[in-house]
C-alpha cells in the first residue's frame, strides 16, 4: 500500500498541473539584489560570527552582554555615578585621554563654542568638516551638549533632505573623534537604550520624572506639574527650571555615555526601592545638565524625542556618513549614486539584524560597502516581517500574476509571531514589532519540539497564532485571543487555547532561507515539521489560477473565519523582504471587496470635545496617515462613528495623557481644521471607511492625485485599536493614493474634476 502524497506534495500538485500547460523554456527574470556585486576586496574581511576583521584600530561594540559592569550603586542611586573612563564599549579596559595633552577650557566657555558652531552641521556634506565642530579632543567623550544642539537644530528644520544632512554630519563628527562613541549615540538618536528583543525598558512615567525635576531644581512638584499643564512639555519645564537655578559647584559636563549607560542602569533597577533609585540617577543626570540638555534628558526618558526624524533617516544618514568616513574601499564601479546606495544598504542589513551594537561596528570595520556580506541573520534577533499590498478582488490577483506562479493562503485573524527555535532547545516568540511575547505563550513554547521532526536542531518560523477551539474544531476570533494577558501566563491557567498557522521558513539548522525562492522554503517547513490539529498546523494554501477556483477558495477562508486571502509569487522574486510592504505579496479581504480594499491604519492626532451625550469626553478625533519621505503626519478625515459609550469613554480617557500645547510642526493639515485638542502621535487606530475622496481640507497624500488637494475618508468608523503598531507604520501617504487610485475607475464622482486618472 502506497504511503499518502506529503504536505508539500500535494501543494505543489497544483504548480504542476499548471506548468503542463505553459512553456517549459519561458525565461524568468532573476531578481536584483544589493550584494550582486560585491565590491573587489584583496583583503576581504570576514563575517562578525567567525574571526573578527583585520584593523589596526578595530571599532568596538556596545553589547550589552559584552559591558564591563558599573560599582553598584548606594541606597539612595546617586553614589558611584557612571564614569566616563570605564569604556562601556571595549572589551578590554582601555585609560582615559591624557588630561595633560588636553587644552583646559571652562564648561561655559565650551558651551559657547559648541553653540557657535553648532549651525555647521546644516552645511551640505560634500562641504562639511567635522574638526570644524568638534569641541572636544580625538579620542575624548563625545559631550552630551553636542548631541542635544543638534537636536535642537533638526527641530526647527522641516524638510527631510536638510534634517538628513545635520544627521549625517553629526554622525561624521562623532566617527571623525571618537568612534567609540557612535553606538551610543546612534541609540539615543534613535531614542532607544537597546534592540527590541532585549525587552529592555526605563518603566517610568511621568509622575516619576515630575518628582526627579523639582528635587533637582529646588521646586514643588505642585510648581513643576502647573508649568506642565502650560507648557505640556515636560523636557521644556525641565530646562526652564535648571536655568533659573543658581549651583555652588557645577558637576562634571554630561557626556553621551554617561547618559546612555544611567539611561541603561535605570532600565535595570528592579526590586524594593527601585523607584527611588530611578528617580535619584535621573536627578544627577538634571543637576549636570545646561542649556538644553535637561530638555532632551526629558524627552529621551519619556520616549517622546519627537524632533521631526524617523529611524529611516537615522539609518539613512548612518549610510551616507560611512561613504563620506570610508576609508576601507571605494564603490564598487556599478554603483551610480553612492549615497543613495550606502543608504539602501544600510536599512537593508537592519531589517536583516536590527541590533546598533552589532551594525555600526561592522560599519565602521569593513565598511558600507562590505557590511551585506558581514552581517547576517541570526537566531535570537528577530528581523522584521514582510508585508502585503492590498487588492480589491480576484480578477485582479489572476491578472497581475498570469505569467508567474502563485499561492493562495488563508489570512488568519490572529497574532503575527516569528518563532526562533536555538539549538540548545531554547525558544523565543517576537510579535510583528520584535517585543516579546514568549510569556504570552507558554503552552506553544512546551509543545513546539512535538511538531518538529528529529532531524531538526534551529529554525524561524513566520506564522499566525490564533485562538482556537479544539472540541468545536473552529478557529475563534482576535477578540478572543485579545483576553490572554501578555506577560507571566501561567501553564494551568490558560483558558484560550491557540493553534500555529505556519506559513514560511526563515532559517533552519543553521542556514539563514531569506534569499531562497518561497517555493524551496514551502519545501523546508514541510519537509521538518509534523501537523497536530489544532496545536500545529501548515497554512491553509491553494495554488491556482483559476478565477472561479481562487473564489470559491476565498469563500471557504471566510467561511473558515479567516480575514481572507493573501497570495504570494511562487518561484520569481520570491525571496523574502524583511519590513517591505511587497508587490510580490497581495491581501484580499473579503468584507472590503466592493469598497476601498482594505482598513486603514491611522493616528489621531487631535480631538474636538463631545457635546449632549458625549459630554465630557472628546466627541470626533482627526486622524491622519504617515508619509515616510517628508517624516510627517498628514490628516485624512474626521471620525466620531464605530464608538460604544464604553471605547469612547478608554480613548478619551487613553488621549489625556497625550494632550500637547499646540500641533507638532510635522502635523499637515487644512487651516479651516480647529480641533480642540492636540495630541502626541502614539496609537494606532484601524478604520473601515466606504471610500475615499478629494479633498481641499485633509493633506493626506497631497500633490501625488491632486496638486494642491488631499484624500479623505467617506464615512470612516472604528474597528479596533492596533496595539502591535507604531505610529510609523500607519497606513503611508503612498499606500492611501494607491487606495484611492485602484478605486477611482469604480468611483468617478470621487475625482477631482481638473485630473486624469
Amino acid at each position: 500500500m502506497s504511503s499518502p502524497p506529503s504536505a508539500f506534495d500535494a501543494l505543489m500538485s497544483g504548480a504542476r498541473r499548471l506548468a503542463a500547460k505553459k512553456n517549459p523554456s519561458s525565461p524568468s527574470k532573476k531578481r536584483k539584489s544589493l550584494d550582486s556585486s560585491p565590491a573587489q576586496n584583496p583583503n576581504p574581511a570576514q563575517t562578525l560570527d567567525s574571526s573578527p576583521a583585520q584593523n589596526p584600530k578595530p571599532a568596538q561594540t556596545l553589547d550589552s552582554a559584552e559591558a564591563k559592569p558599573v560599582p553598584e550603586n548606594a541606597s539612595d542611586g546617586t553614589e558611584n555615578p557612571v564614569q566616563d573612563s570605564a569604556k562601556p564599549t571595549l572589551d578590554e579596559p582601555q585609560k582615559p585621554p591624557d588630561s595633560k595633552k588636553m587644552k583646559v577650557v571652562s564648561v561655559s566657555e565650551r558651551t559657547t563654542e559648541l553653540k557657535g558652531k553648532i549651525g555647521l552641521l546644516k552645511k551640505k556634506p560634500a562641504d562639511f568638516d567635522p574638526k570644524l565642530v568638534a569641541c572636544w579632543e580625538t579620542g575624548e567623550r563625545v559631550p552630551f551638549l553636542f548631541l542635544s544642539l543638534a537636536f535642537d537644530l533638526i527641530s526647527k528644520e522641516t524638510g527631510r533632505i536638510a534634517i538628513t544632512d545635520i544627521v549625517c554630519n553629526l554622525l561624521r563628527t562623532v566617527i571623525d573623534t571618537t568612534p567609540d562613541d557612535l553606538v551610543p549615540a546612534v541609540y539615543l538618536a534613535a531614542n532607544k537604550i537597546a534592540p527590541a528583543n532585549e525587552g529592555l525598558e526605563l518603566g517610568i512615567g511621568d509622575s516619576l520624572i515630575t518628582k526627579a525635576i523639582a528635587e533637582a531644581c529646588g521646586r514643588t512638584e505642585s510648581q513643576i506639574k502647573s508649568q506642565y499643564d502650560k507648557k505640556g512639555d515636560l523636557g521644556l519645564v525641565a530646562q526652564a527650571s535648571r536655568s533659573s537655578q543658581s549651583m555652588m559647584r557645577k558637576p562634571d559636563p554630561l557626556t553621551v555615555v554617561k547618559v546612555f549607560e544611567t539611561f541603561r542602569l535605570i532600565a535595570k533597577e528592579s526590586g524594593k526601592d527601585s523607584q527611588e533609585k530611578k528617580k535619584n540617577r535621573i536627578k544627577a543626570l538634571l543637576v549636570a545638565a545646561t542649556d538644553c540638555e535637561p530638555q532632551y534628558l526629558i524627552r529621551l526618558l519619556q520616549t517622546k524625542l519627537r524632533i521631526g526624524f524617523s529611524e529611516q533617516t537615522l539609518l539613512a544618514a548612518l549610510g551616507q556618513a560611512a561613504v563620506y568616513n570610508e576609508q576601507h574601499s571605494k564603490p564598487p564601479p556599478n554603483i551610480q549614486s553612492p549615497l543613495e546606495e550606502a543608504a539602501k544598504i544600510v536599512k537593508q542589513v537592519f531589517s536583516v539584524l536590527p541590533v546598533y551594537d552589532k551594525v555600526v561596528p561592522a560599519l565602521l570595520t569593513v565598511g558600507v560597502w562590505n557590511l551585506p556580506m558581514n552581517i547576517n541573520f541570526t537566531p535570537g534577533i528577530p528581523i522584521g516581517a514582510m508585508l502585503a499590498k492590498p487588492t480589491k478582488g480576484v480578477a485582479e490577483i489572476v491578472n497581475k500574476f498570469h505569467d508567474t506562479d502563485f499561492v493562495c493562503e488563508y489570512k488568519y485573524d490572529g497574532e503575527r509571531a516569528q518563532i526562533h527555535y536555538m539549538e540548545n532547545g531554547s525558544v523565543e516568540i517576537y510579535s510583528r514589532n520584535s517585543e516579546h511575547s514568549t510569556e504570552k505563550y507558554p503552552d506553544v513554547v512546551a509543545a513546539l519540539p512535538r511538531f518538529k521532526k528529529s532531524s531538526v536542531k534551529s529554525f524561524v518560523l513566520d506564522c499566525e497564532i490564533v485562538a482556537f477551539d479544539r472540541a468545536q474544531k473552529k478557529i475563534l476570533s482576535f477578540q478572543q485571543l485579545s483576553r490572554r494577558p501578555k506577560k507571566n501566563v501561567v501553564l494551568s491557567n490558560i483558558n484560550v487555547d491557540v493553534c500555529i498557522f505556519a506559513f514560511d521558513i526563515l532559517y533552519l539548522n543553521g542556514e539563514p532561507l531569506l534569499q531562497e525562492q518561497l517555493k524551496v522554503r514551502k519545501e523546508r517547513l514541510y519537509d521538518s515539521f509534523e501537523e497536530e490539529a489544532g496545536f500545529f498546523q501548515f497554512a491553509t494554501a491553494l495554488i491556482s489560477n483559476d478565477l472561479e477556483e481562487i473564489q470559491k477558495f476565498l469563500d471557504a477562508a471566510v467561511s473558515s473565519s479567516c480575514e481572507g486571502l493573501i497570495i504570494k509569487t511562487l518561484d520569481r522574486d520570491a525571496t523574502y523582504e524583511p519590513s517591505k510592504r511587497s508587490l510580490n505579496w497581495l491581501k484580499l479581504k473579503k468584507d472590503y471587496m466592493e469598497s476601498i480594499g482594505d482598513t486603514l491604519d491611522l493616528v489621531p492626532i487631535a480631538a474636538f470635545h463631545g457635546r449632549g451625550k458625549r459630554t465630557g469626553f472628546y466627541g470626533a478625533f482627526l486622524l491622519a496617515c504617515y508619509d515616510e519621505s517628508n517624516e510627517e503626519y498628514q490628516s485624512i478625515c474626521k471620525i466620531g462613528t464605530g464608538f460604544t459609550e464604553a471605547v469612547l469613554e478608554e480613548r478619551s480617557a487613553s488621549l489625556r495623557t497625550k494632550v500637547i500645547p499646540e500641533p507638532k510642526s510635522y502635523y499637515r493639515y487644512g487651516e479651516t481644521m480647529k480641533p480642540d485638542v492636540w495630541f502626541e502621535a502614539t496609537e494606532v487606530w484601524e478604520v473601515k471607511a466606504a471610500d475615499l475622496t478629494i479633498s481641499p481640507v485633509h493633506r493626506a497624500a497631497v500633490g501625488i492625485v491632486a496638486p494642491d488637494k488631499g484624500i479623505s475618508l467617506r464615512f470612516p468608523r472604528l474597528v479596533r485599536v492596533r496595539e502591535d503598531k507604531t505610529p510609523e507604520q500607519a497606513t503611508s501617504s503612498l499606500q492611501v493614493a494607491d487606495m484611492y487610485n485602484a478605486q477611482s475607475h469604480n468611483q468617478p464622482n470621487n475625482e477631482n474634476d481638473d485630473e486624469d486618472d
